[in-house]
């Protein structure tokens, strides 16, 4: 009786494993049947063998039931059937890194492993979790959750790992999540959260990692009490408000690897209690207010490898200390007020990768070791005051990739081989006084500079040819090397130069006539030649470059005539061919009409309607070997005549103008005036000229009164009522600005200060800090699209109208803003039409953990 009860058990054992195999299949298909397009990747559930379950998949079983499911990264979409809580033996879940929508629940499941993240999963995450006690990790980021931060999680005793970050959750953090003691890592970040962070989160001390920043806007700083999480390796939390001091409690976690507080507001000193942290690799206060100097004590952070304080208000030198770290890889100092000398052993740790002191107020020479072990990439010192040479050594430092060393008073010659680095993509080097000749590319073929895509040279003092290996930047978009003293002919290799934007050699010695190979430069939308020693004509080749917008051939010795072809560049807004030697008619036809007169002066033998000056081709024909006298004596006479005339009329003219100008200017004022239209035009001289732009000059005044005024005289659009593509740019720009601040143009901000140089002042012309001028009644601000049309309004304001962009431009801009970005969730609106018709904008929040930029 024994074995046959014992057979009977194993029996019913068998049936009811069977059955309960039976009814995870049933689950699992039903759950097949909510995704959209799961084949080829789920080809194996096969729902006509239910024996083969445990075969699928991502499926996983013990016992004779299905106890995990894994389907990441299987790029699936659809819904999650409620279904799958019926999965009662499942202990590890994860969906992450999938397409799936809509709400989910879970529940009655006792899970040890849970993730959702990566996917689009909206609702709430106020489950029952009653039943999921055993819960470990729970991971969710990276949705698109919007609700209070969920309050159920307190019941997960052995939660280690939560990740509740990159949603939309809104409100305060609880301060009950101090309670969740358990927790080894604690991700908020990139949410919408408010309010002060909890000083009960102090209690978490087994944390080892604390994700609070980006999105989320909190009030007040860091709390004191975080210094007890004595276990904390990663603190990030950037971009999320904090201000107040940086509290000096944080010394304490002397386990601490990174920390990451950049772009916040907090102010007052660096405390010195951060030299504490000995274990500390990555360091970055950036983009703050701090104050004070670098704190000695920084000398015992051995293990540091990237260095951060950029875009404060520190001052000082920059303690000799900062080169002897041994791991130093990445030292960023700039936008700051340090002075003195920059450390000489830099790069002598042989690690050091990226170097950016740039807006101080450095002085002394360059180090000479930076690049010893060709491990430098980027170079920024720009806008200091260093003087010397250019170190030797960088023209055989292969690691460069970005230069930046303008606007300093650098003076000798560019080290051979530098401009021709392999892995160089931007060399900046204007304003210094560096001289001598730019030499040819002595690199061997494989060694071609083939990344480069901007050189600015420009201002000044190198001389020579240029060189013909010019042609070997292949890459190259921007050439700037105006203000020098080149000489000879341009060679013909500039030809080559097919992917470049802008070109600039104005302002130099240059001679010969222009190569017509430049017509092969098809991209280019700036040309400029002027001020040099050019001659002959101008190449009938240069229409084919269909996109260019500014041509400047002025100043030079070209001759000949005007090709008639340049009307056919539906492109070219601005073009000057004034003061060289051209002859004949000034072409009429296509973009000729939009150019003024003053594009043509300074050339006495061209004619035409444009400039006034018919064109007559008749010859006189004399006897020959006879003089014609009769002629001569008749035409100095007539000459004479018409000069006593015109003479007369002018003076009559200027003091009638200057008596009766209010008769014949017509003033039309929009608030009452204490002076007259002859007290304005008083003003309009050179000697009162204070800026010039894109649509006029602009004059300083005083009237009568006292009260000074600027008065702008419309050039060209008051003559010719024509209106070319730049001529409301800059109002334009000002119109954004008004969108985005509801401010206006003028008024708000103090006497002599309008909503531009406002905007400059309050973000430090930096479209990240856009947020501090955005109009307070716009509730819901996706800050990538306010960043966006700050930097299309700061273009279109800028000084120079060259340098604005065109309204084909703008609309291209504005047209493909990156919606679909894999850092940004895409947006329902946009602030214009928020603004203009008072709907609600979805928040675009960064999807991703953020990866440090330099």
């Amino acid at each position: 009786m024994v074995p046959f009860i014992a057979l009977t058990l194993l029996s019913l054992l068998s049936t009811s494993c069977s059955t309960s195999l039976l009814n995870d299949f049933n689950f699992l298909v039903v759950l097949k049947q909510g995704f959209a397009f799961p084949e080829p990747v789920l080809s194996t559930w096969n729902s006509s063998n239910p024996r083969s379950v445990c075969s699928w998949a991502g499926v996983g079983c013990s016992r004779g039931r299905v106890v995990s499911l894994d389907l990441t990264d299987l790029n699936l979409s659809g819904s999650v059937s409620p279904q799958i809580s019926r999965l009662d033996r499942l202990t590890n879940l994860s969906l992450t890194g999938n397409n799936f929508t809509g709400t989910i629940e879970i529940f009655r499941l006792n899970l040890r492993f849970l993730n959702i993240s990566n996917n689009q999963f909206n609702g709430g995450l106020d489950w029952n979790y009653s039943e999921m006690e055993n819960l470990e990790v729970f991971d969710a980021y990276n949705n698109n959750f919007t609700a209070f931060l969920p309050l159920g999680i307190l019941s997960l005793k052995n939660l280690n790992y939560l990740d509740l970050g990159g949603n939309y959750f809104y409100g305060k953090i609880p301060a009950s999540y101090g309670k969740l003691v358990g927790l080894e890592y604690l991700s908020l970040a990139g949410n919408d959260l408010r309010g002060k962070i909890p000083a009960e989160l102090g209690n978490l001390t087994n944390l080892t990692e604390i994700y609070l920043g980006y999105y989320n806007v909190f009030e007040g700083g860091i709390p004191a009490e975080l210094g007890n999480l004595v276990n904390l390796v990663h603190m990030n939390s950037p971009d999320c408000g904090l201000d107040g001091l940086v509290p000096r409690e944080l010394g304490n976690l002397k386990l601490l690897d990174t920390l990451y507080l950049h772009a916040n507001h907090f102010s007052g000193s660096i405390p010195k209690e951060l030299g504490n942290l000995t274990n500390l690799v990555n360091l970055d206060l950036s983009n703050n207010a701090l104050t004070g100097e670098i704190p000695f004590e920084f000398i015992n952070l051995k293990q540091l490898k990237l260095f951060n304080l950029f875009l404060n208000r520190l001052h000082g030198s920059i303690p000799d200390y900062v080169a002897e770290l041994p791991n130093l890889e990445t030292l960023g100092l700039w936008m700051n007020n340090f002075t003195g000398e920059i450390p000489q052993k830099l790069g002598q740790n042989l690690k050091l990768h990226i170097l950016d002191l740039s807006s101080n107020k450095l002085t002394g020479t360059i180090p000479q070791d930076l690049c010893s072990s060709n491990q430098l990439r980027i170079l920024i010192l720009l806008k200091n005051f260093l003087f010397g040479p250019i170190l030797v050594g960088l023209g055989t430092c292969y690691s460069l990739t970005r230069v930046r060393l303008g606007q300093n008073y650098l003076n000798g010659s560019i080290p051979n081989g530098f401009i021709y680095l392999p892995r160089l993509n931007l060399a900046e080097l204007q304003n210094n006084v560096l001289s001598g000749n730019l030499s040819e590319n002595g690199n061997s073929s494989s060694n071609k500079p083939v990344k480069l895509g901007q050189l600015n040279l420009s201002n000044n003092l190198l001389s020579g040819p240029l060189p013909f290996s010019l042609s070997n930047f292949s890459s190259l978009q921007i050439l700037l090397l105006s203000g020098n003293q080149f000489s000879g002919p341009i060679p013909t290799s500039i030809g080559e130069l097919q992917q470049v934007l802008m070109l600039d050699l104005s302002r130099n010695s240059l001679s010969g006539p222009i190569p017509p190979e430049i017509g092969n430069c098809f991209h280019l939308t700036f040309l400029d030649m002027s001020q040099n020693n050019l001659s002959g004509s101008v190449p009938p080749e240069i229409s084919n470059i269909h996109i260019l917008n500014y041509l400047n051939f002025s100043r030079n010795h070209l001759n000949q005539t005007i090709p008639k072809s340049i009307g056919s560049m539906k492109s070219l807004t601005v073009a000057d061919f004034s003061f060289n030697d051209f002859s004949g008619k000034v072409p009429e036809s296509g973009q000729f009409s939009l150019f003024n007169a003053s594009s043509f002066a300074g050339n006495p033998q061209l004619c035409g309607p444009l400039l006034n000056n018919p064109c007559n081709f008749t010859t006189i024909t004399n006897t020959p070997g006879k003089a014609p006298s009769d002629f001569k004596l008749i035409f100095a006479l007539g000459l004479l005549i018409c000069s006593l005339i015109f003479a007369t009329a002018a003076i009559i003219k200027a003091k009638s103008f200057k008596k009766n100008s209010s008769d014949s200017w017509k003033m039309t004022a929009f608030q009452k005036l204490e002076f007259t239209v002859t007290d304005i035009l008083e003003c309009v001289k050179d000697g009162n000229v204070i800026g010039r732009g894109g649509a006029g000059i602009v004059y300083h005044g005083k009237m009568p009164n006292g009260v000074e005024i600027a008065v702008k005289k419309l050039l060209e659009y008051a003559y010719t009522l024509k209106v070319d593509e730049k001529s409301d740019v800059y109002s334009f720009g000002v119109f954004l600005l008004e969108l985005l601040t509801g401010r206006q143009p003028v008024g708000d901000f103090g006497e002599g200060v309008d909503i531009v140089q406002w905007s400059k002042r309050v973000t430090n012309n930096r479209r990240e800090d856009v947020m501090r001028i955005v109009d307070p009644r716009l509730t819901m601000v996706p800050k990538d699209e306010a960043m966006h049309l700050f930097f299309i309004a700061m273009l279109c304001c800028q000084e120079n109208s060259i340098e604005r962009p065109t309204m084909r431009e703008l609309v291209q801009m504005l047209s493909e803003f990156p919606r679909n970005s894999p850092n940004y969730h895409s947006s329902s609106s946009s602030i214009v039409s928020q603004q203009l018709k008072n709907g609600e904008n979805e928040k675009i929040l960064a999807k991703s953990k953020q990866d440090l930029l330099v």
